[in-house]
């Protein structure tokens, strides 16, 4: 087995969704089995700054302090008290009620996404799944690997794993060791196609079903592939996730550049502010006087949760960002698009309103507007 092939799989989902900073800290959630061991040892080798939580249901007496004892003097994991649960729903209320003020992890793989698919389409008749990051946080980094593959892994790296023994008497088990081998006795492809489900699913319905349900106020719902549809009172837009800045971006109309490390491109979401500063990024649009109609799709770059420069607007040291006009957009309708600096090592600096005009959109009978490139 490649075990660099499916590090590197770990890392693209992690990547393309976001669900880890690069070289970030995350605790794992782990029973001791080979799925949670193998997260435990694949997100350390790339590079993640990884702890360990193993929570202890006390249901299967001396089997279960085994558990414990195994997390801790593998993976040095913290071991909490999880009794009082007697159904699986209550149990992983309890389990995901620990650490919330941390960064957390499962180990959910293809696997069990194929049978949570099966499960969800026979009682509910929707083909939904596990999705990669949960609403309270909780990530699912693993879900690009299969079952058989966390096992081999650990086998190669030399690492012991535990076997749950009740595993085979809940509903999970019944479709791991029934249900599924008959269909692949059908297709041997099953779990591919029944993955592929999941894929073709369609998600705008139920998506906005749910925003129109909910309270008035904000609201962000995931349609998967990388597009949030947002409500934000009377008004909804789709937004594109965050992509990571590394080299050249292309966001609507506009391309951004940067060299720096650790920065990303993403829409504008309510209550942004900029970095250092108490000022919000709504309030940055109305004094630029951009029409509201075009706020959602403005890109701002960010580091983590600051906002450090807004394209157009708000510069930051080593952000280059070029916007090509179109007819649709008037090219220099804002007059007022340059209002200042964004400098990582201080407060913005005030640019004369004549040369924001020049730097960016141009004087009338300009065609392209024109970027400043900062000479600092």
């Amino acid at each position: 087995m490649d075990t660099g092939d499916l590090r590197s799989r770990v890392q693209d989902h992690i990547r393309r969704l976001d669900l880890i900073p690069a070289g970030g800290e995350v605790t794992v959630l782990v029973s001791g089995g080979a799925d949670s061991t193998c997260a435990w040892h694949v997100l350390r080798e790339l590079g993640y700054l990884v702890s360990a939580l193993h929570v202890n249901h006390g249901l299967r007496g001396d089997e279960a302090d085994q558990d414990a004892r195994f997390c801790s003097e593998l993976m040095q994991a913290e071991i909490v008290d999880g009794r009082g649960g007697t159904t699986e729903e209550k149990l992983r209320e309890i389990r995901y009620g620990f650490a919330t003020d941390r960064l957390r992890a499962t180990a959910h793989t293809a696997s069990d996404q194929v049978e949570t698919i099966l499960y969800r389409l026979v009682t509910s008749g929707r083909p939904t799944g596990i999705k990669p990051r949960r609403e309270d946080g909780v990530v699912r980094p693993l879900l690009p690997v299969w079952r058989d593959e966390t096992e081999t892994y650990c086998r190669v790296h030399g690492l012991e794993y535990r076997t749950d023994s009740t595993n085979r008497d809940t509903t999970r088990g019944l479709i791991r060791e029934r249900i599924l081998p008959l269909l692949r006795e059908i297709h041997p492809a099953a779990d591919d196609n029944l993955l592929r489900a999941l894929e073709l699913r369609p998600t705008l319905q139920p998506g906005l079903a749910e925003l129109i349900s909910s309270p008035v106020g904000s609201k962000r719902v995931d349609l998967g592939g990388g597009i949030q549809v947002v409500r934000e009172y009377d008004r909804a837009w789709l937004e594109r996730g965050p992509v990571a800045l590394e080299g050249a971006v292309r966001w609507g109309q506009w391309t951004i550049e940067s060299k720096l490390a650790g920065l990303k491109v993403r829409g504008w979401r309510p209550g942004d502010r900029l970095a250092g500063r108490r000022k919000k990024i709504q309030d940055v649009f109305v004094d630029a006087k951009i029409p509201r109609s075009e706020r959602e799709a403005w890109p701002l770059v960010v580091r983590g949760r600051e906002v450090i420069a807004v394209p157009g607007i708000i510069e930051a040291d080593g952000v280059h960002a070029v916007r090509i006009a179109d007819d649709s957009t008037g090219g220099g309708d804002y007059p007022n698009a340059i209002v200042g600096r964004a400098d990582m090592r201080g407060a913005p600096d005030a640019i004369p309103e004549e040369e924001g005009r020049r730097r960016t959109h141009g004087f009338p009978g300009e065609s392209e507007p024109k970027a400043k490139r900062n000479a600092d």
